[in-house]
């Protein structure tokens, strides 16, 4: 079965856009993912505005980008590259460990985040789950995802524009066990644990996961888990 779901071809590679103002850095890691049958470097880019003509042009399946980028942080730009590539998955690949910048990653559709100290078959083993629809964080950032989640949920909401109506919140469409099941993933759990806590089908659980994507317009669990502590669930 092909770990790629954009491309027809059953042993096509996972077409990649590496996105790193590093040229040096850059050129490595295409050299690296190069010599893996698994992946295609389709382009490069050094900064936000390069990446987002390529994205567009080349509809990539996933995107590694840099947060350290000139002009445009990473993080900043990830709405530009989503709106280009709409099907691309964006994988964060970076030096910085600040929980700020994981929680607006995430919060913006980055479907992982990882520190550029991970090793080689790591990356490669992380690029492929991502491709399959997991979220990905590097285990030096689990302790500061939960930090940032808490502090998602003790933020307060921003002001309402006064002229406008603001549209209804997606939650309200979920059912009781959606919501049940929704905050079991704002703690972490895995649908195997969620299982296990509502005594249901691990099955049942990955249905439920789907419907709560679908209705709340999200990709990943990780996304999820963001707009849930947003509202004070978990």
């Amino acid at each position: 079965m092909s770990t790629n779901p954009n491309n027809a071809g059953a042993d096509a590679p996972i077409r990649l856009l590496v996105v790193d103002d590093h040229t040096l850095f850059r050129r490595g890691l295409i050299a690296l993912l190069g010599a893996d049958a698994r992946f295609a470097v389709v382009a490069e880019a050094g900064d936000a505005g390069e990446a987002q003509r390529h994205a567009q042009a080349l509809q990539p399946d996933l995107v590694l980008l840099d947060n350290h980028l000139p002009g445009v942080n990473g993080v900043d730009a990830l709405r530009g590259l989503k709106e280009a590539a709409p099907k691309a998955r964006v994988l964060m690949l970076t030096v910085s460990e600040d929980e700020r910048d994981l929680a607006a990653a995430l919060r913006n559709g980055a479907q992982g985040y990882l520190l550029k100290t991970i090793d080689s078959e790591a990356l490669a083993v992380s690029i492929v789950r991502c491709m399959r629809g997991d979220s990905v964080v590097s285990p030096e950032m689990t302790a500061k995802l939960v930090a940032a989640f808490q502090s998602l949920s003790a933020a307060p909401p921003a002001p309402a524009a006064p002229a406008a109506a603001e549209p209804a919140d997606p939650i309200v469409t979920l059912s009781p066990r959606e919501r049940e099941i929704l905050r079991h993933i704002a703690r972490g759990a895995s649908n195997k644990e969620i299982a296990r806590a509502l005594d249901i089908a691990e099955t049942t659980v990955k249905i439920h996961v789907q419907h709560i994507l679908r209705k709340l317009n999200l990709s990943s669990r990780v996304q999820a888990a963001v707009y849930a502590a947003e509202r004070g669930l978990g």
